[in-house]
């Protein structure tokens, strides 16, 4: 089985050699996508790691994380990858995780796997007040854009995704931005794809967040709500 990693970057050169050197041996492909990050982290990562499994690929402009993350998608399509997962730069998420991440699309019981920070009520205490307020509020939203009512914390970006499910997404209609992981939810609902939510939890460090919840919420609300209608017309 082909499994490759999505990695996409931004400002993101202090760690994202400690998240390369994380990966298994479960993973047989990492793909860096650096998008036209300001720090080059790309050329970083080409002139410093030496694992054999990664390919860095560069963008001239920034298109946003989920134009990244599209990027290393179609990629690891054309290495025939039967799973792909996407780990964020900025070391919130643990590469170790892979293998529990992908074990329902393993065995055939899901098509994408997601990671759920909100799962254990005890995680919750790492997470900064305002990403825990936003969070809970896009979570319902998401429920009535995707109509997966039983998935939670729907803007994680670690995430894995069946090859096949994969080659279904209208890639040029997806959102570039970090609106990225709540519209995937929308197309694989469209497509009716089994997502399934895993528990995880995410290390917050010194890290600045490019996202920033009293603006993103409102925008988030709008998006969702244009994507609700779209999924009642088309039901």
């Amino acid at each position: 089985m082909i499994i490759s990693a999505v990695v996409p970057c931004y400002k993101e050169q202090g760690r994202i050699l400690g998240v390369l050197e994380k990966f298994g041996d479960i993973v047989n492909h990492i793909i860096v996508v650096d998008d036209a990050c300001p720090e080059n982290t790309g050329k970083f990562v080409k002139n410093n790691c030496e694992d054999p499994r990664v390919e860095v690929i560069e963008h001239d402009k920034n298109l946003g994380v989920g134009g990244a993350t599209l990027t290393g998608y179609a990629r690891a399509i054309e290495l025939n990858s039967e799973i792909i997962v996407k780990v964020d730069g900025d070391g919130q998420m643990d590469p170790g995780m892979i293998p529990i991440l992908i074990r329902p699309i393993c065995n055939g019981i899901s098509d994408y796997s997601k990671g759920n920070r909100f799962f254990r009520l005890d995680n919750i205490s790492s997470m900064p007040t305002t990403r825990v307020i936003g969070n809970l509020i896009l979570s319902f939203t998401s429920k009535m854009s995707s109509g997966y009512w039983k998935i939670f914390d729907p803007t994680n970006g670690f995430t894995a995704i069946h090859g096949k499910v994969a080659k279904l997404l209208p890639m040029e209609k997806m959102a570039y931005d970090y609106f990225f992981e709540s519209d995937m939810l929308y197309h694989l609902g469209l497509i009716r794809a089994v997502v399934l939510d895993i528990p995880m939890v995410a290390k917050y460090g010194d890290e600045e967040s490019g996202i920033k919840i009293l603006k993103i919420v409102p925008e988030f609300l709008l998006k969702h709500s244009t994507n609700t209608l779209r999924r009642l017309i088309n039901n």
